[in-house]
């Protein structure tokens, strides 16, 4: 089963992403409300996939994602970008297909 942490400031966002992932075989792991606790969830959880919001107060998810990957020495970067709004079978196809990687 492919491993999610559900990062958004928004808790009605994180709530239908989760009801969307777990009715299409996902586990979430953890959830975040912003960049600083987004970091400190993903050593915790240790994910296999981020769904991480861009937009957020305090620390970007682009912030994070770069102190993420800056603290696993490995190229500062995203596999892909899912567009706000969003449909359910889009960005379930699309965590399929990072999850396989």
């Amino acid at each position: 089963m492919i491993k999610v942490l559900i990062v958004d400031d928004a808790s009605f966002m994180r709530l239908a992403l989760k009801r969307m992932l777990e009715h299409n075989g996902f586990q979430i792991v953890g959830e975040a409300e912003n960049g600083v606790e987004a970091i400190k969830r993903y050593f915790e959880c240790k994910p296999d996939i981020v769904t991480m919001d861009i937009t957020m107060p305090g620390m970007t998810g682009i912030e994070a994602l770069k102190l993420i990957k800056q603290k696993e020495s490995v190229i500062n970067g995203a596999i892909t970008f899912i567009v706000k709004p969003f449909k359910e079978d889009t960005v379930v196809q699309i965590l399929k297909q990072i999850g396989s990687i």
